[in-house]
């Protein structure tokens, strides 16, 4: 995960100022140590079973959602974890589960939508950084499984029950090349007209999100969503 892509989630957090979080997958703890805020931090991992100053970890396959810890939690962090699940749609109804009323999922994932990911998708039939796998699948290794853009997170996380989704820029959101935002200008243009066309707030800030650089243009998404009921 960029540092850069890790800043922005640091300030979600701050901005939000949870009491508690659930940080899934965990790795070996980065979040607790470049976000200082006053909370308690449980962990969820497949390969790890401790972080520092987390409260704790529970060693778990996340394919299968998310195990029992009998909390629940303000916040919910799944940074670069769901491009590795076979079953993406229970871990987002388990983090549904495990929110508090009102409570935030952030999660963070490679974008598939950009336009040299396109290109390589139209010569070689697989997305970057998601190769054909044959002979090297290691069930719970660290592949890199299921392709996300925004629209697609968009439509598991409604699916799940989640409400207010909103696409966070960031450095990765711009195109690196001139070329790149010439090739995604047709699409931009599509969605700003399905914007002008939304019958209601929703689908207009579905399309506002589907229609913005980090979307279209950008390498990584860092999307949030809300738990309804709060």
């Amino acid at each position: 995960m960029q540092q850069s892509s890790k800043d922005v989630v640091v300030r979600l957090l701050e901005d939000r100022n949870p009491a508690s979080i659930l940080d899934a997958p965990c790795g070996a703890g980065w979040l607790r140590e470049q976000y200082h805020g006053a909370c308690t931090i449980d962990g969820v991992d497949l390969y790890e079973d401790s972080a520092k100053d987390y409260r704790k970890v529970y060693a778990f396959d996340l394919g299968q959602g998310l195990p029992e810890t009998g909390s629940e939690y303000e916040c919910v962090c799944c940074c670069e974890g769901i491009e590795h699940f076979g079953n993406p749609q229970l871990f987002f109804e388990h983090s549904m589960k495990r929110l508090q009323a009102g409570g935030m999922l952030v999660v963070t994932t490679p974008n598939v939508w950009y336009p040299a990911s396109k290109v390589q998708y139209f010569l070689r039939g697989f997305f970057p950084s998601f190769p054909c796998l044959a002979g090297k699948i290691v069930p719970g290794s660290h592949m890199h499984i299921m392709p996300w853009s925004f629209p697609q997170l968009y439509l598991y996380l409604k699916l799940a029950g989640f409400s207010d989704i909103r696409l966070h820029q960031e450095p990765m959101s711009k195109p690196k090349h001139l070329w790149e935002r010439i090739l995604g200008m047709p699409q931009r243009i599509y969605c700003r007209g399905k914007i002008r066309k939304a019958a209601d707030p929703e689908v207009r800030s579905f399309w506002e999100n589907a229609a913005s650089e980090g979307s279209i243009f950008g390498r990584h998404l860092i999307v949030t969503a809300v738990k309804p009921g709060a």
